[in-house]
């Protein structure tokens, strides 16, 4: 997830204020069973709605968030928040997401920080964070936890599913688990499973935070954190969801002003902030480690690795046979995180068992995070799609 929010408090057009509601469920000895058979709970999971629910119950939209991302996607949380949610450019009245047409739901995955049970939550067992004593868990087992939160709505089926990055995971991995429950599914700049390459940024940013001095093998809440070891990984995994074009207009090669990597003749090098790319990555470091907890960045970006929504199956194709869903999948021309390639074998996937499916390939230089910017043609693709749903 990028910086590309608006930064201002403005109402038009917005849901407005609104409330992140919880969802409690899997008490003892109801314990949700993990797909690796380990048992979780009690669970809770922070969500948020937008619009209203039909009184047939068949006009949500759930959207599943990307790694960094929560269950705040439209609106403010206070009237004093200065950044709305995370996809207020496409969520609330008039917009494509049309909250004055669709009742919009966004939950926070487990193992995350912003309210849904994870590894900093407490245990009750011991009193005490969880720390790495919490379960592995999976894109399946994030979508397993929504599930039982659209039950616990009344929602048997949904009118569309829409997911970017991440959250395109948990959309395939919901077509495959629940076939027959959405009508529509957008699946955005994502991957049916994660390449070598995939996997070796992610794994950098792990070796990044458990080699940092004060990770303490997890057990560092209420103690100094582990900052440097996360901040390296928000780095890394920024410098992926941007292109060399947007990062070229942005930056260039252009320097801090009356910066040369020595202050004056005599003193030591810095090498830290000469350029100004270098500024702005650890501008994002910084605003990320205040808001989100390193050991969710573990657990979370293991199971994108760990995600293979063939598995099980003979191939992608059996895997979503099932599938009633009319889909949309949508990649970018600038993405080289999640290339066209990976999302061309979700289609054939898709067409060869003789599922409704549109693809597009939109020109962008964003690159990964194209999804997450202000672009009309990208609203108009969206409100057309779920208009095109019946």
């Amino acid at each position: 997830m990028s910086e590309y929010i608006s930064e201002s408090t403005d109402f038009k057009n917005s849901v407005g204020i609104v409330k992140t509601e919880f969802f409690h469920f899997a008490d003892s000895p109801d314990e949700l069973v993990l797909s690796n058979g380990f048992r979780l709970g009690p669970i809770d999971v922070a969500y948020e709605t937008y619009g209203n629910l039909s009184e047939k119950k068949d006009n949500a939209i759930l959207i599943f968030h990307a790694l960094s991302g929560d269950a705040h996607a439209a609106g403010f949380n206070s009237a004093d928040e200065k950044k709305p949610g995370w996809w207020d450019i496409m969520i609330g009245p008039s917009k494509p997401i049309d909250t004055d047409r669709y009742f919009v739901i966004c939950a926070n995955v487990i193992g995350g920080c912003k309210g849904s049970t994870g590894p900093s939550s407490i245990n009750p067992q011991t009193g005490a964070p969880y720390g790495i004593s919490f379960p592995i868990i999976s894109v399946k087992d994030m979508v397993a936890v929504q599930k039982k939160l659209i039950d616990y709505l009344g929602i048997e089926k949904l009118h569309c599913i829409i997911g970017g990055s991440m959250g395109g995971m948990q959309a395939l991995q919901w077509l495959v688990s629940y076939p027959k429950t959405a009508k529509g599914a957008m699946i955005i700049a994502t991957s049916p499973k994660h390449t070598a390459q995939e996997i070796a940024f992610n794994t950098v940013g792990r070796y990044s935070i458990i080699t940092d001095p004060n990770w303490n093998n997890g057990n560092y809440y209420g103690k100094s954190l582990p900052k440097t070891g996360l901040s390296v990984a928000r780095m890394i995994g920024h410098i992926t969801y941007l292109s060399e074009e947007a990062m070229t207009r942005k930056f260039g090669r252009k320097t801090i002003e009356n910066k040369t990597g020595r202050e004056e003749f005599g003193q030591l090098a810095d090498f830290t902030k000469e350029f100004e790319v270098e500024s702005y990555l650890q501008y994002q470091s910084e605003s990320f480690i205040k808001r989100f907890d390193a050991n969710s960045y573990l657990y979370i970006t293991k199971a994108i690795d760990n995600f293979d929504a063939s598995d099980g199956y003979t191939g992608l194709s059996e895997a979503l046979k099932e599938v009633e869903a009319k889909c949309f999948v949508l990649s970018f021309t600038s993405d080289w995180l999640y290339p066209k390639e990976q999302s061309l074998k979700i289609v054939r996937a898709l067409k060869i068992n003789g599922i409704d499916t549109s693809y597009a390939n939109l020109e962008s230089a964003f690159g990964h995070d194209a999804f997450l910017i202000d672009d009309e043609r990208l609203k108009k693709i969206f409100a057309g799609f779920l208009c095109s749903i019946k």
